[in-house]
């Protein structure tokens, strides 16, 4: 390589350098990227405590990848660079078949794993009402034939059986979903481009919670719903953190009539203080936005009450996931009250909440991805 030669190349990429840092200096900071359906970094405060602990430095580094000018395009060159060297995983998330994507599932933490088996055991003892277990399998279990080959992929199995194991005797099992859920594997079970199961893998969940809650002779066939596509045009969260921008998008369905059904979100003001506000059983608003699953419920809620027209059915409490959100809609027909609590957003008794508002049953109903990483089950039992 000649001397000018090196010379230009190096003008070169000192010139990109100060492009991009021009770029960077003159691109408007972002709250949220609609793209990836997550809310970005901010510039981080130069305090001297945060200096001193190194916290600064890590605060601004999120912040510069986050607010990087035209991250969205780069985002997706990587992914298509990626695909062209051969590779086929970016970002943990798999290029599968079927124009599927994939996130890759690790090995659990084991300590977390037994301590959520224990907080839920411990639950159960004070629930005071029957209670009910799932771990639902997702794609990377029961799709695990559409990831290429040789990819890394911890068992979902394993991590049911250490679990279950734990909880045998202690509460009733959905071990169905393991049955139900891969049987129905060559069906639109889960979205391509997300990580939450379709309406109709939710219905095929639905009959494994109703397994164990003992109602299995009340579940609704499958054929007396009339199906509505109510989107073409979603595209998920892992379709977002992938960068994979060559997938078409999924369709969303809902099958369940939501009239004279009511929700209501218990949440807090700015102030701090408890307050209501009312949803939906589909916020149909959210399909004209990029969280097009929110249409469920209208998105997350620390505790969300949905009333039925029956009456005279029991009440039912879900201490759950995002999941149980297009799940909900199935068991409407079979219980007065639905109870939905989120352990990320809910520090309260859950015990004193089901005797406060006569529960009858109770479940823990999580996928397998969320159990094993969730650190906020330490607040079941309290």
């Amino acid at each position: 390589m000649s001397k000018k030669y090196s010379i230009f190349l190096t003008a070169l990429f000192c010139a990109f350098l100060g492009l991009m840092a021009t770029a960077n200096a003159l691109t408007p900071d972002r709250d949220f990227s609609q793209v990836e359906n997550r809310t970005l970094a901010q510039r981080p405060a130069l305090t001297v405590k945060a200096l001193a602990s190194g916290d600064f430095m890590a605060d601004y580094e999120r912040y510069v990848t986050d607010q990087f000018a035209g991250r969205d395009g780069w985002t997706a060159a990587k992914a298509y660079a990626e695909k062209l060297t051969g590779k086929q995983e970016n970002n943990g998330v798999y290029f599968c078949d079927d124009a599927t994507l994939i996130s890759r599932f690790d090995a659990p933490d084991a300590k977390r794993l037994e301590n959520n088996a224990k907080y839920v055991a411990q639950f159960a003892e004070k629930a005071g009402v029957p209670v009910a277990f799932g771990l639902i399998p997702t794609q990377a279990y029961v799709w695990a034939d559409r990831l290429p080959a040789g990819a890394p992929n911890y068992d979902q199995r394993q991590v049911y059986t250490d679990v279950s194991g734990a909880l045998t005797g202690k509460v009733t099992l959905a071990d169905n979903l393991w049955s139900t859920l891969p049987a129905h594997k060559e069906e639109p079970i889960f979205y391509r481009t997300d990580h939450h199961w379709t309406s109709l893998g939710a219905y095929y969940g639905y009959t494994g919670v109703m397994e164990a809650l003992g109602r299995g002779d009340e579940i609704v066939p499958l054929d007396s719903y009339n199906k509505e596509t109510v989107s073409t045009e979603f595209y998920g969260t892992v379709f977002s953190s992938s960068g994979v921008r060559w997938v078409k998008p999924d369709e969303m369905d809902i099958y369940v009539p939501d009239a004279g059904i009511t929700v209501t979100s218990h949440t807090y003001d700015g102030n701090g203080q408890p307050t209501t506000e009312p949803r939906q059983l589909y916020d149909r608003s959210y399909l004209e936005k990029k969280d097009k699953y929110s249409m469920f419920l209208g998105g997350q809620q620390p505790l969300g009450v949905v009333t039925t027209p029956n009456t005279d059915k029991p009440r039912l409490l879900l201490v759950r996931d995002s999941y149980s959100d297009s799940l909900v809609p199935f068991l409407t027909p079979h219980f007065s009250e639905i109870h939905l609590i989120d352990l990320r957003y809910y520090k309260l008794s859950v015990s004193q909440y089901i005797a406060d508002n006569a529960i009858d049953q109770a479940m823990v109903l999580y996928s397998v991805p969320n159990f094993a990483a969730d650190v906020n089950l330490v607040w079941l039992p309290r």
